[in-house]
């Protein structure tokens, strides 16, 4: 049996060959992610004598290459999460931390664990680009908060409350009517300079040009509370270009994040459990693909437990003797992405309050037995990931007998 452990970096990797008994096949060497060395390398490893398993940690993206390449040559690998690493083999006074000498613990942990590392299985080109789009969904998520507060920040210099004039919805392609109307009036003496009636007319062909609704007691409140202001940067060409550049930043965040929104639908549309996972409760156009993106296919973890555990909010023993721990909080040792989608989950089902649904009863019956708040929304949603594996697996077994 050749353990074959290798250190992953990005661009390069440091492997490994171990046998029991502390036996070196290969001593430490370096390949680079090409395709050419890659080849290379999994001949090298093929032509071993014996069963060969290879083992590499999960370092976000960097292992991809070297895993999807071994793979394909027909090569047993595990890739495992690099917790479970870390500590294995740490009995040693002298710390050394070198890429050599981790490719080597990566292989003797291969080896004490050969029976139970778990085989990797590249997840579908739809699953991978849906997960990779709600990533990317989620970092301008962040964007677009910091841009839309600093926006709000610089109008309480020229145009106080401005994005409190509206309280419409954004459209579908992420435009907003307050973010519009600031863009044209930018300080609150574009507004003053003219008459009740002047400004009346002037909003009502802003709204026909925009597409928005007109209302002309709308545009009455708006003409009072602009008299009312008080601007602390007098009206001037870089208050205007200040304010239009960090409107124009915001009007990109919000249609890249439209876009990435309808490509999430798009692809999650395309998945098999996407008309069961859209039926249930809570799950609308935006989580509903968030769930599966972070979820995946359900059938790669052996149970609900396994799911649970993956989300990390599953509650671990913490027994000793005789004393049974009794709170007991969850681990957080999992996919945190996942939580915060669990979390908004949960959030529409306090909103709704809908007393059928067998998850808010339980939220409820937990609330009142005086838990907090973030106790029994994560218990609940603890609830609601075992309904989603039962339902979303039943629902894929039944597919595969058709």
């Amino acid at each position: 049996m050749n353990s074959v452990g290798i250190d992953i970096s990005k661009g390069r990797s440091t492997i490994a060959v171990m046998r029991p008994f502390g036996e070196v096949v290969l001593s430490p060497f370096e390949v680079c992610h090409t395709d050419s060395e890659l080849s290379a390398l999994a001949g090298r490893l093929k032509s071993l004598n014996g069963e060969t398993r290879v083992l590499m940690e999960a370092t976000g993206n960097y292992h991809l290459p070297v895993a999807h390449a071994l793979h394909d040559a027909g090569l047993y690998v595990s890739v495992v999460n690099a917790k479970l690493v870390h500590g294995y083999g740490n009995n040693d006074l002298r710390r050394v931390k070198t890429d050599r000498k981790d490719a080597v613990k990566l292989a003797n942990y291969g080896l004490s664990c050969w029976l139970t590392l778990p085989r990797y299985v590249p997840e579908e080109d739809i699953r991978l680009l849906l997960k990779n789009c709600y990533r990317q969904y989620r970092q301008y998520s962040k964007v677009q908060t910091v841009l839309k507060n600093n926006l709000i920040s610089l109008l309480d210099t020229t145009f106080p409350n401005a994005n409190r004039l509206f309280n419409s919805p954004a459209r579908a392609d992420g435009s907003e009517k307050w973010v519009d109307f600031v863009a044209e009036f930018w300080h609150c003496k574009c507004i003053c300079e003219y008459s009740e009636k002047m400004f009346v007319n002037k909003y009502q062909r802003w709204c026909r040009k925009h597409g928005y609704n007109f209302s002309e007691e709308k545009a009455r409140d708006i003409y009072s509370e602009a008299c009312e202001c008080v601007g602390v940067i007098p009206k001037s060409g870089t208050a205007r270009l200040l304010v239009e550049q960090a409107v124009s930043q915001l009007r990109a965040t919000s249609s890249a994040l439209a876009a990435l929104k309808q490509e999430m639908q798009a692809l999650a549309a395309q998945l098999p459990e996407y008309p069961v996972v859209m039926g249930m409760f809570g799950v609308g156009p935006t989580l509903g693909p968030q769930l599966m993106a972070e979820i995946g296919d359900v059938r790669r973890f052996s149970s609900k437990k396994a799911l649970v555990a993956y989300a990390g909010i599953n509650a671990p023993p913490n027994d000793s003797g005789d004393v049974t721990g009794r709170h007991k909080g969850m681990s957080k040792v999992g996919a945190s992405s996942l939580r915060r989608t669990l979390f908004l989950v949960m959030s529409v089902y306090l909103q709704n309050s809908p007393p059928d649904e067998p998850v808010y009863r339980f939220m409820d019956r937990k609330r009142a037995e005086g838990k907090p708040y973030r106790v029994y929304m994560m218990a609940s949603a603890n609830k609601f990931l075992r309904i989603y594996y039962a339902t979303v697996k039943a629902y894929l077994d039944k597919l595969k007998q058709i």
